[in-house]
């Protein structure tokens, strides 16, 4: 196959000029029944290049443990690329941000407590060599100097605005070349010089991050490495969204103007993203600005030309139409469609079963003097719950947490008296007890995802540090881990409203082929939802923007389809509502 190169103004396919007109595709954000139908559509459009990440927090949820399996087989997704003759790009991180849950890396580093993350840490290299062994080993067959189309890799991922360590960097680019990665390998970077500066290095090349004013970004890419082509790795159509924000929208007008500029100062781009897909489960990352914390709603639409759902948008229009009008070559002669949506209609959720009233079926207690993080269980996603007793007396104290990381319910003998949310909630709770009382207090903690960018990486999930009444710390808890994945156990009654952490169930039957659809769950507060035991993400309604829940017709089945909603705020009325077309607000 071809092999990638270029010299100070192009890149060169087999020593013939070549741009690079790439759109980004996560597989692990697309189920795989759908991949075909997304790159086709790619292709479609007018690009040449389909570019993806690689999320090493899923592939390696347990240390050890490797999954290219599913909605994992990255090799799978590259094949289907090749078939279509799109060439390839792999984003491998370890760190790839990506509004991803811990930024793609597994939670379990957060138990070695002094591990230095993405740095020349002998201990950090130690874990992360390992999942590149079993990356590479699935990547190198299909490397164009291997007959496949995979003609350029990066090397870490935005480096500059984390850390500046080259002996990092370096180190990384040799043990890919070693490990045969003996492609083009690259670094991206924004476009301000502490970023390209920290994040280059002499011997790669470097392309630019940004989303808007090309001809300015690549310039200053041009000022800092001018004995190279210019490329604009993620150029960003779009954005995504926190809960508690309004839905961010793109003009396609701008778009295509924006792209006018790429062509004309000869620039090539990976937009990002082509197709944003969903953040299933709770794989949604976070961010900390300002002192506050926002997580990343479920929905990862980013305003792409192809939507949540795959549907090609007006701004798909627009790109394809600035893409023939600056080669000169119409797009190919491709037959793609929007997927059929239905309308399901209302089902109610007839059947109920409490939480905490559930507890021991669902989770095996640990015991410890005080509360452990989920990475100190081995936990990476879902909620917590710790359980102790106090006895009195007591006279009058706050309840305060050293750290919350992210959201707790507090209960005091099974009555909700309280929640807190980090940066945003904080109901006071106060333990007043006399000589010879006693209570149970339960804190049920959510994980609302690790964050992804910036300085706060570090983000353990749970309890972090401890748990005061007044000024004394108050030891011997129990702690039950909640990943939420096996619900066999639960025992379910009649369904009822409720104000109390509480699974409900019911059935969606389908007559005919499944179509996709969205859910609406308007009478619930926040939770997730769950379809035949895939878990399409979280809700959050009051919090918005996001109302409904993207549901692909893989995951569906002709007859009966088990419906599962976890609400953890309040149940105004069990039932939901499938609709044919999605509310992101």
């Amino acid at each position: 196959m071809p092999i990638l190169t270029y010299n100070d103004k192009d890149f060169l396919l087999d020593g013939k000029p070549y741009k690079i007109i790439s759109g980004a595709i996560h597989y692990f954000r697309t189920v795989p029944e759908y991949w075909r139908d997304r790159l086709l559509k790619l292709k479609a459009c007018g690009f040449n290049t389909v570019e993806t990440y690689a999320c090493w927090n899923l592939h390696e949820r347990r240390e050890g443990e490797f999954d290219f399996s599913g909605i994992l087989d990255i090799e799978r997704f590259i094949s289907i690329a090749e078939e279509l003759e799109l060439n390839v790009i792999v984003r491998p991180g370890p760190y790839i941000c990506a509004e991803w849950e811990f930024g793609g890396l597994p939670s379990w580093l957060l138990k070695y407590e002094n591990i230095a993350l993405r740095c020349n840490d002998p201990l950090f290299f130690e874990k992360v060599t390992p999942f590149y062994r079993e990356l590479f080993r699935r990547i190198r067959p299909h490397l164009a100097s291997n007959g496949g189309r995979v003609f350029m890799v990066q090397v870490e991922n935005e480096y500059g605005s984390y850390g500046d360590d080259k002996e990092y960097l370096r180190k990384t680019r040799e043990f890919f070349i070693e490990n045969g990665i003996d492609c083009l390998l690259f670094t991206s970077d924004g476009t301000n010089p502490s970023m390209l500066g920290g994040g280059t290095l002499p011997e790669l090349l470097a392309v630019a991050n940004f989303g808007s004013a090309p001809k300015d970004k690549l310039a200053k890419l041009h000022a800092f490495k001018p004995n190279q082509p210019l490329m604009c790795g993620e150029f960003w159509c779009g954005w995504f969204n926190h809960w508690y924000e309004q839905n961010h929208e793109h003009k396609p007008e701008e778009i295509s103007a924006m792209l006018d500029e790429f062509f004309e100062i000869g620039g090539s781009f990976n937009f990002y993203m082509f197709h944003g897909g969903t953040n299933f489960g709770f794989t949604n990352g976070a961010n900390h600005m300002g002192g506050t914390y926002q997580p990343t709603i479920t929905s990862y639409d980013y305003c792409a030309p192809l939507s949540e759902a795959g549907d090609m948008t007006v701004t798909y229009d627009a790109v394809k139409a600035s893409i023939e009008k600056n080669t000169g070559v119409p797009a190919p002669d491709i037959a793609v469609a929007n997927s059929e949506k239905k309308a399901y209609g209302e089902v109610e959720l007839t059947e109920s079963a409490d939480l905490l009233e559930n507890i021991n079926a669902l989770s095996t207690p640990v015991k410890s003097v005080i509360p452990q993080t989920m990475e100190q269980l081995s936990q990476d996603f879902g909620y917590i719950l710790y359980s102790t007793e106090i006895d009195g007396p007591i006279e009058g104290q706050e309840l305060e947490f050293t750290q919350l990381h992210d959201r707790a319910h507090i209960f005091i003998n099974g009555a909700l008296v309280g929640i807190r949310e980090r940066s945003r909630r904080r109901d006071e709770v106060n333990i007043a007890l006399e000589n010879g009382e006693k209570i149970r207090l339960d804190i049920l903690v959510e994980n609302m995802g690790r964050v992804n960018y910036g300085p706060k990486l570090l983000d353990k999930k749970g309890i972090v540090g401890g748990i005061r009444i007044g000024s004394r710390f108050h030891f011997g808890w129990k702690n039950y881990s909640l990943p939420m994945e096996d619900l066999s156990a639960l025992s379910w009654k009649k369904a009822t409203k409720s104000e109390m952490p509480t699974f409900y169930r019911g059935s969606l039957k389908i007559s005919g082929k499944p179509c996709d659809t969205f859910v609406k769950l308007d009478g619930f507060e926040k939770g997730f939802c769950m379809i035949n035991g895939f878990n399409l993400g979280r809700f959050y309604n009051s919090a918005g923007p996001q109302k409904t829940l993207y549901v692909p017709a893989p995951i569906l089945r002709e007859g009966e389809n088990e419906v599962i909603v976890f609400e953890s705020d309040r149940c105004e009325s069990p039932k939901i509502t499938f609709l044919d077309t999605p509310d992101l607000g």
